[in-house]
């Protein structure tokens, strides 16, 4: 019982958007899974935003746009530590643009490679940033060389 009661508490003390947004972002980590597991690459990447190759890049975001972003990455870390399926870095990912996409803050979600140095296998890894918000996926501009990024419709990086 006094881990119902944990939890409880720590619910509580969470801000509305992300109590609002908890159940529904854990629906749609498991609906990004299914599309993962039952969709190719290629068809799912028209709807991750504009492809811009290999280039690295954020977007500046203003400070409410910013507080938003932070509230999303709260919501999708949550979310993603209850489910009882794999929610790993592209379910999150795509959790996290579907929701900057909603409130229409500029996002950049990249994917990356890297070379585990323990054992000479390539690791991928995707994550989202919006202005200095890392929404998912963490740091990861220094461990993985940038391999594809898409930004939100509409973004021009050659002007921002």
């Amino acid at each position: 019982m006094s881990t119902i009661g944990r939890k409880l508490r720590t619910a509580a003390r969470q801000p509305p958007f992300v109590l609002a947004w908890l159940l529904p972002v854990w629906l749609l980590l498991g609906g990004a899974r299914a599309l993962i597991l039952t969709l190719s690459f290629r068809r799912l990447a028209p709807h991750l935003g504009r492809p811009l190759g290999a280039n690295a890049w954020v977007p500046r975001l203003d400070p409410q746009q910013e507080q938003r972003a932070l509230l999303i990455a709260r919501v999708v870390y949550i979310a993603a530590r209850h489910t009882p399926w794999i929610s790993n870095c592209f379910p999150q990912a795509i959790a996290a643009r579907v929701l900057l996409g909603l409130y229409s803050i500029p996002y950049a979600l990249h994917f990356g490679l890297m070379r585990d140095p323990a054992s000479a296998e390539m690791k991928a890894h995707a994550w989202v940033a919006a202005g200095k918000v890392r929404v998912t996926g963490g740091e990861s501009f220094g461990q993985f060389t940038v391999v594809g990024c898409f930004v939100a419709p509409g973004l021009d990086p050659s002007r921002n």
